[in-house]
Order: C-alpha cells, then structure tokens, then sequence
C-alpha cells in the first residue's frame, strides 16, 4: 500500500526553521522530518510529546522493587545464614547491588521499549525519503492526505520560505 508524499528540501538548518514556522502557520501537518545532524528546534517544533521517560521510571521502580524483595527473600527468609553476628536483613549490604541491577534493568528494557516504538527490527530495510538528508539537505515529508492542503498549497508556502526544492513521491 503506497501513499504519496510531499517532500520539501532545504539547504541550511536556518532555512528549515524557517518553513516549519512558515508551515506550522497554514496549519499543514509534518509528518516527519529528516536532517543530517540533530536539530532540536526543529523536534520541539513537532510539539510531539514522548512518554519515554515515564515508562523510564516505572521500570526503575519496578526494578527497586524486584531486587529488594529477591535479595529479602533470599537473605532472610529462604537461605539465612549467621556470620560474625551480622544481622539476616542487612539492608545496607543490599543498597549498591539494587543500584546496579535497577540501572541494568532500565537500561535494557528502555532498548527494548525505544525499538519496539521506533518499528526497529533486525532485517528491517531503512526507508529514508531522500539520500541527500545524510549529506547535507534537510528534509520535511507530509502525507498528502493527511497534510491538510495540496501539492500547491504546501509547495507555495515551502518555497516562500526557503525551500530550495519541492516534489511530491510515491513509496
């Protein structure tokens, strides 16, 4: 199933910036956009919220969680063991062992949790609208359909305000 695609080009980051406010003023939608290096500006322009680090969060709870119930269980209830007088529920002993497993845990399901959001599989052949994003052209790609205006429309507002090239592909 293929959509056709509006793909606007730019020569500088400066120019970019410049027609996300130009587009973002007609009310068209980006769908995405591709640059050779990161552009913040041009993600806090998106104005796509990520609950990334919330999910963050919860792992590292549930990992404090888990690893201080295993380590009680296993220091205290299934396998206590007396030596030099120190206490079963030596709790301090459990606190750098917690910090490593919980940074552990998070680290791997935050991988896990970005590849599975980010459609990123081994085998998955990368799609990249146009191959000159990786060199030296910024890229804005709208769905046609979804975009809320034209070829036209969006060519116009796109070329006013620095595009250096706009042509419509179908992928």
């Amino acid at each position: 199933m293929s959509a056709t695609h509006i793909i606007g080009v730019f020569d500088s980051k400066h120019d970019l910036l410049t027609g996300i406010e130009g587009v973002k003023a007609k009310n068209f939608v980006i769908d995405e956009i591709y640059t050779p290096y990161p552009v913040m500006e041009a993600i806090d322009a998106l104005k796509r919220k990520s609950h990334f680090t919330k999910a963050a969060f919860l792992y590292g709870f549930a990992a404090v969680i888990g690893v201080l119930s295993f380590l009680y269980y296993t220091s205290v209830i299934d396998w206590p063991i007396n030596y030099g007088g120190k206490p079963t529920n030596a709790f301090p002993s459990f606190i750098i062992i917690t910090l490593v497993l919980t940074i552990l845990t998070v680290t791997i399901l935050s991988l896990f949790t970005f590849s599975i959001r980010a459609r990123i599989f081994p085998g998955k052949k990368y799609f990249l609208p146009d191959e000159r994003a990786t060199d030296d052209k910024f890229i804005i790609l709208f769905d046609k359909n979804n975009a809320g205006g034209g070829f036209e429309a969006i060519s116009g507002v796109l070329k006013a305000n620095g595009a250096s090239e706009v042509y419509e592909k179908e992928f």
